[in-house]
């Protein structure tokens, strides 16, 4: 399966879905793997420090060398930060400050990438069939987020415009939907109707939905 933004298999703020045929047919240590990591507690705990302190320290082989260097030059920036904080505060203090930090930004940040693309109405197709502009628009969320929530967030719930066009800026977003009626026609994803996606589980292909574990009634 490709899904929506996903152009290595590997996009930001992805996680690993499983069709309803490839679930049923997993053995019962995979599902139980899939259960666990699909769990939202899972996902805003133990999936923040899998994601932003562990997994974003290595780089992958389909990375070029820009983004390489990246992911070295930030490791050895973060080494230096913590050897001169352990020298100055104390590693324990250190870490007393920058705990809290990880876990509670994090999981924010953890939850916003994971409704950007598993909501109710997602779009997902074969890799012969995806289509880009589909893709972006009825694939990647509209956040509509109250606008306190909006401004902290640097306009991240406008997420499908980024997808249509990743070089128009982040303060640039909220003007862009405005004046392309196109981008209008996307509905919105609210706070309240984002919970929806903490059960949407399986992708199922005959129905061409998100589901969760047990068949829905017909």
């Amino acid at each position: 399966m490709r899904k929506a933004g996903d152009l290595d298999r590997r996009g930001v703020g992805d996680i690993w879905t499983l069709t309803a045929e490839e679930f049923e047919a997993a053995p019962r240590w995979k599902r139980l793997a899939y259960r666990i990591i699909r769990n939202p507690i899972f996902v805003v705990t133990f999936g923040t420090l899998i994601m932003f302190v562990i997994s974003y320290r290595f780089f992958h082989k389909l990375d070029r060398r820009r983004e390489r260097q990246s992911v070295i030059i930030t490791n050895i920036a973060l080494a230096a930060i913590i050897a001169v904080a352990a020298v100055t505060i104390g590693i324990e203090t250190y870490l007393l400050i920058q705990i809290p930090i990880v876990v509670f930004s994090g999981a924010a940040g953890l939850w916003l990438f994971y409704v950007q693309h598993q909501f109710e109405g997602t779009y997902w197709e074969r890799h012969e069939e995806w289509d880009p502009m589909k893709a972006a628009l009825e694939g990647s969320s509209f956040y509509k987020l109250p606008k306190v929530l909006q401004w902290f967030t640097g306009n991240i719930g406008f997420h499908h415009i980024h997808h249509v066009q990743q070089r128009i800026p982040n303060y640039n977003l909220e003007r862009c939907y405005r004046d392309v009626p196109v981008l209008q026609q996307v509905k919105p994803l609210t706070l309240l109707s984002s919970l929806k996606s903490a059960r949407l589980h399986l992708w199922d292909e005959g129905r061409r939905m998100l589901r969760g574990y047990r068949v829905p009634s017909t």
